[in-house]
């Protein structure tokens, strides 16, 4: 996606299936092109996204992205920006 975006992985079938979230969380990086970010609006079900999600991202993406946590949601979800560099 050539521009930046949000990804919902908060609602729904995501809610209580952090396996669901972590599958389309790389989809939704792979899909976003460099030079863009894509936010991972988690479930609060499973806590900070720092603890399970950036570990894995970076095993899958390495140097390829860069990621911030930025805050907590007032509904208990989670948002990780995560930046494609190339």
């Amino acid at each position: 996606m050539g521009k930046n975006w949000s990804m919902d992985l908060e609602h729904n079938e995501y809610e209580d299936n952090v396996d669901l979230i972590i599958e389309d969380g790389i989809k939704a990086v792979q899909e976003t092109e460099p030079g863009y970010y894509v936010n991972l609006v988690t479930s609060g079900q499973f806590g900070n996204p720092t603890d399970y999600f950036v570990p894995l991202l970076t095993e899958v993406f390495g140097d390829t992205i860069q990621m911030k946590f930025i805050d907590q949601c007032g509904c208990g979800g989670y948002v990780l920006r995560v930046w494609k560099q190339h």
